[in-house]
């Protein structure tokens, strides 16, 4: 047990997180019983892991990219991207609505990421100029019909909302949250969330007169607060570093004859008097036709943020103490458990290992019972040997991917502010990875007596990326037929097509044709012609149970990391914890190869030599609980009424469950085998 100072510690540390580790680290009055130095000596490393994954999060996030200086009066361009809605998770393109139209509608150049993601960036019909203050400006007259008033009310009360860019800047809407300091008193604190609402729906709630129950309403009138940075120490001109819109609804009226080119007069806004919460609101309901005038204000604000700092509202958390928290207490658990679990096996393998090799109790050894005794079966190759290899092949492919990604991550190239480049790496990294997975699979078929390598490349280059291109294809049809903007069109389509065929499959040829040349590695033991009979064993040892209770604490060293995740993924916020995810990579990694470790020895000193299918499915069933934990986020968190979007929701996360399955089995895997030949190269087999 730790002494109150310490308890202390952690609790007035708790605001940083490097700081409150090497602090607790350093207390000298934490007195620890001397059979936990491991522990420590373990912690004082994870918290240098930790403090340098902080500074990465909080350093300058997108290596390369220079600032660009604006002018004053300077045309800056507004550009529109798609509509998303957290209830359908089916966006549309911007215009798929009759908003103001420019004369000339044009697309900007879009990878691979962003056609994947659904992203539609178009140009837009608004004029803004660096610093020029504009007020009540109007866009366009239009009247809309029916049908066209039937497409904005069905989006608003699907809670549709809109997405604008500026500068590479994502529009958003700013909203306040009491935050307790430690002293007791309440501040409120800004947060940034993505997009700003088409419109609103108005409830019994609503104190405004003008509001009708159940009626939805369109906000017409949008007022951008642009916030930019002067230095002219450093540089000449503006730069923006924010992007803020509200959006308010009123139904507009003017004087006389509506003219254009003279410039109407609106009787409800002017630049003396601006829009406000209480006019009268535009519906869009309950009616055959109306009339609807867009407008716009454009303010400008100066601010202290430096361009480099810009990007950090927006991944601002509300929670992040709970975050940082429990972060701590998830690597502190595992860790201890993990420390405890590789002591014991260590302790009790060693003893083994001392009475299996004394000559004076060989003989006596011989009449027990223990893993040594199957030494002659313990290297027989499983049933479906050949789909474990192509499982082993497909998993070290996606630890490659993971690994790699996880570093550029870190080192912020692939932040946010680089649209779709986090979906483009991780697919050309799986497919260059290939290799690998022609290698592992291949090798792992040696040991087997595989001989047929050429299938088993393309069995594994066919498996896993095959399943997951006939989900996507079958999700994009149904995303299809709703005419959203997230299906993936045809030429797109085509080079995912190339890149799997001219791509992975080759490169997983050459991996499988370079381990074809590999001498089979040897093994310690021989095995024998006739396999021996596994006694009964208890119902705690058999493997449905094993592998169920194994999968727990793998699943439970990352589940925080994915519940803000999975908000990033279904409830479109922001994700950039990447330098967390790194050292939750690493416990996550740690902790498959540890149980299955234990779950194996365990295993064999029951005489069950059947450990192969075992030692995956220990830490790889952790995707069950990944999975169901999906079903209980959906049933929580999202509010999808659409049988498309929920086909969506459960397609997806079933493939990732796939891919967190034979990535976590490949983990636990590849270390009970090197375990396994290691205690049998350890001991004197007569």
């Amino acid at each position: 047990q730790t002494s109150s100072p310490c308890l202390s510690c952690l609790c007035v540390c708790g605001s940083s997180l490097s700081r409150c580790l090497l602090t607790w680290l350093s207390h000298t009055s934490c007195a620890l019983p001397k059979s936990k130095k491991m522990l420590m000596t373990i912690m004082r490393r994870l918290s240098l892991l930790l403090l340098a994954g902080t500074i990465s999060v909080s350093a300058f996030y997108l290596p390369g990219v220079s600032p660009r200086n604006y002018e004053y009066g300077e045309d800056v361009t507004l550009k529109v991207n798609k509509l998303d809605s957290v209830r359908t998770q089916l966006p549309y393109e911007y215009y798929s609505l009759p908003f103001c139209v420019p004369d000339k509608v044009y697309e900007y150049a879009e990878n691979l990421g962003e056609v994947l993601s659904g992203d539609m960036i178009e140009n837009s019909a608004y004029r803004i100029n660096m610093k020029m203050l504009t007020a009540c400006k109007i866009l366009c007259k239009k009247t809309y019909n029916k049908h066209e008033l039937q497409d904005f009310e069905a989006k608003i009360r699907d809670e549709y909302h809109i997405n604008w860019i500026i500068d590479n800047l994502p529009a958003a809407t700013k909203y306040y949250t009491e935050e307790i300091d430690d002293e007791g008193e309440s501040n409120y604190e800004s947060h940034y969330a993505k997009g700003f609402p088409l419109g609103f729906v108005a409830t019994e709630e609503d104190a405004l007169p003008d509001l009708e129950p159940g009626v939805a309403y369109l906000n017409n009138h949008h007022r951008l607060i642009l916030y930019y940075h002067q230095d002219p120490a450093s540089f000449v001109g503006y730069r923006i570093v924010g992007f803020e819109v509200e959006a308010f609804s009123v139904k507009h009226s003017y004087e006389g004859d509506w003219d254009r080119a003279s410039g109407p007069q609106l009787s409800t806004c002017t630049a003396l008097n601006p829009i406000g919460r209480n006019q009268k609101p535009q519906p869009v309901s309950g009616t055959d036709s109306e009339e609807v005038i867009w407008t716009y204000d454009v303010q400008w604000e100066t601010s202290n943020i430096k361009w480099a700092s810009r990007w950090d509202v927006y991944f601002k958390m509300t929670d992040s103490k709970v975050h940082w928290f429990s972060i701590i207490n998830s690597i502190a658990v595992v860790l201890f458990l993990s420390a405890m679990v590789a002591m014991i096996v260590t302790r009790t393998l060693h003893r083994d290992l001392l009475r299996y090799n004394s000559p004076e109790e060989r003989e006596e050894a011989q009449e027990e019972t223990g893993w040594k005794l199957i030494h002659g079966d313990v290297f027989r190759p499983p049933v479906f040997s050949q789909g474990l290899c192509v499982l082993v092949g497909t998993g070290y492919q996606l630890i490659g991917m993971s690994v790699v990604t996880l570093f550029f991550a870190v080192l912020g190239f692939l932040s946010p502010a680089n649209r779709g480049g986090l979906m483009t790496s991780m697919l050309l990294l799986f497919v260059l990875m290939g290799i690998f997975a022609g290698f592992a699979g291949t090798f792992l078929g040696k040991i087997f007596g595989v001989e047929n390598w050429r299938r088993l490349s393309f069995a594994t280059s066919f498996a896993f990326p095959g399943v997951s291109f006939v989900i996507f294809f079958i999700l994009n049809a149904m995303v299809w037929g709703e005419k959203s903007s997230g299906a993936v069109p045809f030429g797109t389509l085509v080079a995912l097509l190339v890149l799997w065929f001219g791509m992975n499959v080759p490169l997983n040829y050459i991996g499988a044709y370079i381990a074809s040349k590999r001498p089979a590695p040897e093994l310690p033991t021989k095995i024998k012609k006739h396999p021996r009979e596994i006694p009964e064993q208890v119902w705690y040892a058999k493997a449905p149970f094993l592998a169920l209770l194994g999968g727990i604490l793998p699943f439970a060293a990352c589940f925080i990391e994915i519940f803000f995740i999975m908000s990033s993924v279904w409830m479109h916020q922001f994700y950039y914890m990447f330098g967390f995810l790194f050292i939750v990579f690493i416990i996550l990694t740690i902790t498959c190869a540890e149980i299955s470790i234990v779950a194996t020895y365990f295993q064999l000193c029951y005489e069950d030599y059947h450990w192969w299918w075992r030692s995956f499915c220990t830490s790889g069933f952790s995707a069950i609980y990944l999975f169901l934990y999906s079903i209980m986020y959906y049933y929580t968190k999202m509010r999808i009424d659409h049988f498309v979007s929920s086909a969506l929701y459960f397609g997806y996360m079933f493939l990732i469950s796939l891919g967190f399955f034979i990535l976590t089995g490949t983990i636990g895997f590849s270390a009970t085998y090197i375990f396994v030949h290691k205690i049998y190269s350890s001991v004197k087999i007569e």
